[in-house]
């Protein structure tokens, strides 16, 4: 296929924007899987998406899988264990495979099964560059930024309780909308997910990370401040409204420190903000893309 990630997922934002009108938002997330369905037997009559169904999956978060005979049907298979913000997440990652990718099952023998994508496949876009495609084809279905950017306007440092309603409006989890949010504000702030007082990601915005506010966790151990909520195991209502840190305790300059725990995943999520603006200089350092990162993170525990 040719089209990119992003306008083919704006386009079918754009068809439910006409539908469902543009305020849709304020009624509920997109029902990824009724979207799958409906609107692949749209695009293809003879050769759409016509079931997605839970299974037990080892070592795959979730599949895009042809039938045998032409014209093909089509079918999303997800990890039944999965939450409901990542398996909304999953299903949209495999419409993305459809929307960008099916042309490959029958060009490519890599593909002949079709697409079984790993949990790092769906959530970091690791492995072929279709799967950061389709990652990003997802971030951008369930999550428009149009929408996005009226939820919270770029200027506004957005707290874990008002991404926590960002969730509830996209039907995503925590991390994704906080990402998502970091992708697009002119504020500074950093997110960190943490396991045991060490980093498993962090990611900037880019104001933060134009100031030299950014952890290298690539290739290196980040170790968090022993004064951090996180190391200190503490959880309640000030974590998620948020903590003055003095000078020195995270950088050379005072935060806000915000930190909330999700026992399902088993880490924590630690959200810093900076008072003003970025300078005029860019750091020499590039991010990783904040959906190559997404989610890493141990597996849930039953």
């Amino acid at each position: 296929m040719t089209k990119s990630p992003r306008s083919a997922a704006n386009n079918i934002s754009l068809m439910l924007n006409t539908v469902l009108g543009a305020d849709r938002f304020e009624r509920g997330p997109v029902n990824v899987a009724e979207l799958a369905l409906e609107y692949t037997k749209q695009i293809e009559p003879s050769s759409h998406i016509e079931r997605i169904v839970a299974d037990d999956l080892p070592d795959c978060e979730g599949a895009l899988v042809p039938g045998e005979s032409k014209p093909r049907r089509w079918a999303i298979m997800y990890n039944r264990k999965q939450s409901a913000g990542r398996r909304a997440y999953t299903i949209a990652h495999e419409l993305g495979h459809f929307v960008l990718h099916r042309n490959l099952v029958d060009d490519d023998p890599n593909f002949d099964g079709g697409f079984y994508c790993s949990k790092d496949a769906v959530e970091h876009g690791v492995g072929r560059n279709i799967e950061k495609e389709a990652n990003e084809f997802a971030a951008t279905l369930l999550m428009p930024l149009d929408d996005f950017r009226k939820f919270i306007p770029s200027d506004n440092l957005a707290g874990l309780d008002r991404l926590g309603e960002a969730t509830e409006r996209y039907g995503v989890s925590l991390t994704a909308a906080t990402l998502r949010w970091l992708e697009y504000t002119k504020t500074r702030a950093i997110a960190i997910a943490s396991v045991d007082g060490f980093a498993l990601w962090a990611k900037s915005s880019d104001a933060a990370f134009k100031s030299g506010r950014f952890i290298r966790t690539k290739n290196e151990i980040f170790e968090l401040p022993a004064a951090s909520m996180a190391v200190r195991k503490e959880f309640g209502e000030d974590s998620v409204t948020g903590i003055p840190q003095a000078a020195g305790v995270w950088f050379p300059e005072p935060a806000i420190e915000m930190c909330m725990r999700t026992d399902r995943y088993d880490f924590e999520l630690t959200l810093l903000h900076f008072e003003g603006k970025a300078p005029a200089w860019q750091a020499e350092d590039e991010l990783e893309d904040a959906y190559t990162q997404f989610f890493k993170i141990a597996e849930p525990r039953h």
